[in-house]
């Protein structure tokens, strides 16, 4: 009974994590059960969740006394209570939300936060600081095999598992073709390119500060497989938002040189896909029409002419005018759809409640835009609570500073690393739903979770 109750507090939630931490990036997007009215589906990674989130839940009720005393705890209570009370809202009063529907993007986030949870209430001070090389080396192995299935994508034609409509949902295996992004065993390129932001500054800076050659041997695969994934994913703002978290993670690890050397290597290769090199370009030169086109028309408006106005004669034409050729459209597709459709809708959806939102679900499967999505859906309101959330978190990294002689190099390497991550997953959300993608958002929170009590442990003693 004895040894049971001792694998429940260490080894059972150590493995549940690690589950977690492999299955949700790895394993594809097969629908287990279809959810009528939507075609997000119960998935193999929901079951690991479910039975991890079980488990916290126990923990919670036991110890909710000591658990509700956390000032971060507090801001997540905050956080779905108001997120809860905008779904209310959006139901009764905008009626803009189906509430089955609702009450599922809801319970969505919910599920993304239990790796957090379980950090807090499964973990001791200990267990915290003894798993971390772990977790690290999992999370590494991660990252290969992605590169390792990212590769047979373009080269041997693996499949591709996406779910960006309602067919490809269904399972629907496709192929990669040329030209095309690379989305690896995620659920689309977007997800995949987010990923690499958030892990590569963790590789990068471990790189720079471990010993072992082993482990810098691992972790230069890990970050060159990472590099050409997201490269291949051809996201535009994911190679600015891997620039930014590299940036500031080399910064705060005071590696000032190496970032000069990352930097110039980095924009190296990114500048060395045709693809993105296209696609950059492309925005230049559709933005540089607008500015030229704009000058000129304001030009030619400047221009008043002084003359007697003439009634001309009206010869009818002998042979048929041709058809002028129409003007090419300068556009870049992704960007007009933000401006003139996605954003415009979220706008406006807090324009009908702006404390509130409309709800969960009320404007559409993306606006590729999170704060503006959170501001449509949950209002002025779920917007701050959502701040508040990492501005207590922030308030525990910087508190990190004035301990970071305590902290081993493996712990804070990591740390730097997830500093870095956050501020990049920032600058991707300006641009990407980025934390309602299930397999970014929840290794996402695992992560954040593990640094935050990470350094409550260095805090505590």
């Amino acid at each position: 009974m004895q040894k049971l109750s001792q694998w429940f507090k260490g080894a059972i939630p150590k493995y549940l994590l690690a589950a977690v931490l492999i299955i949700v990036p790895l394993f594809p997007k097969f629908p287990l059960l279809s959810i009528p009215g939507t075609y997000v589906a119960i998935r193999f990674e929901d079951i690991i969740l479910l039975i991890l989130g079980i488990v916290v839940l126990i923990k919670v009720i036991f110890n909710f006394k000591t658990i509700i005393k956390d000032k971060i705890v507090i801001a997540f209570i905050i956080f779905f209570a108001v997120n809860l009370i905008s779904l209310m809202s959006g139901v009764f009063l905008t009626k803009t939300v189906t509430f089955h529907i609702g009450l599922l993007n809801y319970v969505r986030r919910i599920e993304y936060l239990v790796p957090f949870f379980a950090i807090l209430t499964l973990f001791t001070k200990e267990q915290i600081k003894n798993n971390l090389s772990y977790f690290v080396k999992i999370l590494v192995l991660v990252t290969v095999v992605t590169f390792i299935y990212g590769i047979g994508q373009r080269y041997l034609s693996f499949p591709i598992i996406i779910t960006q409509n309602d067919t490809y949902s269904k399972g629907v295996a496709l192929r990669w073709t040329s030209g095309s992004h690379i989305s690896s065993t995620f659920a689309g390129h977007y997800d995949l390119a987010a990923f690499m932001v958030m892990v590569l500054p963790i590789f990068v800076t471990l790189l720079l500060t471990l010993k072992s050659w082993g482990n810098k041997i691992w972790l230069f695969v890990a970050t060159g497989g990472g590099i050409w994934l997201l490269v291949n994913s051809l996201s535009r703002i994911a190679q600015v938002s891997y620039l930014v978290a590299m940036g500031v993670a080399l910064l705060l690890a005071r590696k000032f040189k190496a970032l000069v050397i990352v930097m110039i290597i980095s924009i190296t290769l990114i500048g060395l896909s045709s693809s993105l090199y296209a696609r950059f370009s492309r925005v230049i030169d559709v933005y540089y029409h607008k500015i030229t086109a704009t000058n000129i028309s304001d030009i030619r408006q400047s221009f008043v002419v002084n003359a007697e106005d003439q009634v001309l004669p009206s010869l009818r034409p002998e042979t048929t005018v041709p058809t002028p050729t129409p003007v090419p459209i300068f556009e870049d597709r992704s960007t007009s759809i933000r401006l003139k459709v996605e954003w415009p809708r979220a706008i406006r959806a807090l324009s009908k409640n702006p404390l509130l939102g409309t709800g969960y679900s009320s404007i559409g499967l993306a606006t590729d835009n999170d704060f503006l999505r959170m501001l449509g859906e949950t209002g002025i309101l779920g917007f701050a609570a959502f701040f508040l959330i990492f501005a207590r978190i922030g308030i525990v990294f910087i508190k990190s500073i004035s301990i970071r002689k305590s902290f081993s190099t493996l712990e804070l390497g990591f740390i730097i690393g997830i500093a870095g991550a956050i501020i990049g997953t920032f600058v991707s959300a300006t641009f990407i739903d980025i934390f309602e993608a299930s397999k970014f958002a929840t290794i996402f929170w695992l992560l954040v979770g593990y640094s935050v009590y990470l350094i409550r442990s260095h805090l505590n003693e």
